[in-house]
């Protein structure tokens, strides 16, 4: 587990002196080494990867080999935790595809509004549209939730 820690806060403090180093280097330093620059932020990503993984791992093996200490601990199963993780789900998934529709008939709707501003309204009723996305996979959790 040490082992895993180190790698994890290995790589956090690399990405965080790569940084530094793009903030405080000048201009022409950054257009000169492009593949070191490329290399050096694949190599924090994937030491952070292999951390967060290994963490999963070895979390998942000892959580399977404890013992249950109490009947209050035994009542929250394994296949409760992954009910509740699917609860959540179409709230996650619905937000991120409420983001993306937002930013595109947002943008879309700016452009209409810059040649149009009498489109105003227009543009509002259809940026609402793209929120509901989001309401109703929160209203699709608390349904789920209901059941649980």
């Amino acid at each position: 587990m040490s082992i895993i820690t180190i790698l994890l806060t290995v790589s956090a403090l690399g990405s965080l002196l790569f940084g530094t180093y793009l903030v405080f280097s000048s201009r022409q330093t950054v257009r000169l080494n492009p593949r070191w620059l490329k290399g050096g932020l694949v190599f924090n990503i994937a030491l952070f990867a292999a951390g967060l993984a290994g963490l999963l791992i070895s979390g998942i093996g000892e959580v399977m080999a404890a013992e249950t200490a109490t009947d209050a601990a035994a009542e929250f199963s394994l296949g409760r935790g992954l009910a509740l993780i699917g609860v959540g789900l179409p709230t996650a998934i619905a937000t991120i595809g409420a983001g993306i529709a937002v930013s595109s008939v947002g943008s879309a709707s700016l452009a209409v509004i810059t040649e149009k501003p009498e489109m105003f309204g227009r543009t509002l009723v259809y940026l609402g549209l793209a929120e509901g996305i989001a309401i109703y996979g929160l209203v699709i959790s608390i349904l789920l939730l209901g059941r649980l």
